[in-house]
């Protein structure tokens, strides 16, 4: 059984850091490009950030790029959103995913607030 778990959000400041993670099992981790999306309420899912299986490849939204970093530990089948100088904006539920295949994790609340 695929299970997906975001861990790490919480409420900080503008431009304080945070990083959340996503603990995955049940899948071949390595293998599997995964994806951050988030979502506002009244909002579609937004795509967040991708990365490939290895790690070498990641692409990001326009809205975050040059601010948000992914990464993944194969070893331990985590992958990770580190956000640095977050925006009001920034706000949401974030989301972890296999990049083309459900299903979605429960989320993480991220509020961005001073």
């Amino acid at each position: 059984q695929v299970q997906l778990v975001e861990s790490g959000g919480g409420l900080v400041q503008p431009g304080g850091p945070l990083r959340l993670s996503c603990a995955a099992s049940g899948f071949a981790f390595s293998s599997a490009a995964m994806a951050w999306h988030r979502q506002t309420p009244g909002k579609d899912r937004e795509l967040v950030a991708t990365i490939s299986g290895t790690g070498g490849t990641t692409n990001y939204a326009d809205a975050v790029k040059g601010r948000f970093t992914t990464s993944r530990d194969n070893a331990k089948n985590t992958v990770y959103l580190k956000m640095d100088s977050p925006k009001p904006d920034d706000t949401a539920v974030y989301y972890c995913k296999r990049a083309y295949l459900p299903p979605w994790g429960r989320g993480t609340q991220v509020t961005v607030s001073s």
